[in-house]
């Protein structure tokens, strides 16, 4: 039985899911996405070469990566931009690595060729969850953007990728939780996964007390149950781009 939530949802029930594409002018694709109160807006662009590193390393094909960044007003309290303390936080630079790696699991780099494609996420308006809707809406993004570079049979893009929080609060397993409660909740848990239903990173920690195998495979059914909705629409928005 679930217990009540500050926002009258069920326990197995997303926040209400808004996307638009092609929400700037000049990238190769944009998404704007809001999940609750989280908006984040992620755009992806294109550079017909590949870092440094991998040509030094002859590492065949291309390059996948994101940067992702919180306006000051975003949150309740304003945050500092980072530019104006000279360097990332460490949050940024996990969340930024989250990203990339999920998104790199939906393309064929090789197949990709001497190309970067660089995903920018800024969110807007943070109440949780801001890694999930970045990874969620970049995705897409990614996926336009490769759907309009590529022939179709020539298109790198191999399937979509999403994310989705869960967690564990007053002993009940929750689906997409907003800022208040992530903050309380005793199990907090963020789970990325493909259209065809593959784990990429499941991120998941116990605040108070360890939880059981039994709770982390329902996490993880709570979870896929949520993404299964996500890729509909994902999938539904993508079918109709031209």
């Amino acid at each position: 039985m679930c217990v009540f939530r500050i926002d009258g949802r069920a326990c197995d029930e997303l926040r209400p899911l808004a996307i638009e594409t092609d929400y700037l002018t000049h990238p190769l694709s944009s998404v704007f996405i809001s999940c609750g109160n989280t908006r984040v807006l992620t755009a992806a662009s294109c550079e017909e070469k590949v870092p440094s590193w991998m040509k030094n390393q002859k590492v065949p094909g291309g390059w996948v990566t994101c940067e992702y960044g919180m306006l000051p007003s975003a949150t309740s309290e304003r945050c500092r931009r980072e530019a104006s303390a000279g360097k990332q936080s460490g949050r940024t630079v996990e969340i930024q690595r989250l990203i990339g790696r999920s998104l790199r699991m939906a393309v064929d780099l090789e197949k990709l060729g001497e190309r970067t494609i660089y995903l920018d996420c800024d969110v807007i308006n943070a109440d949780g969850g801001t890694r999930c809707a970045s990874i969620s809406g970049a995705a897409l993004a990614l996926a336009i953007g490769c759907k309009r570079l590529f022939p179709v049979e020539e298109n790198p893009f191999r399937e979509l990728v999403a994310a989705v929080s869960v967690g564990i609060i007053d002993g009940t397993a929750m689906l997409d939780l907003c800022y208040e409660e992530d903050s309380r909740a005793e199990v907090d848990m963020n789970v990325v996964m493909t259209e065809s239903g593959k784990l990429v990173e499941v991120q998941g920690t116990a605040e108070g007390a360890p939880f059981s195998r039994a709770k982390l495979n329902e996490l993880i059914d709570l979870a896929e149950y949520g993404l299964k909705q996500i890729f509909a629409r994902q999938r539904e928005i993508l079918e109709n781009i031209r």
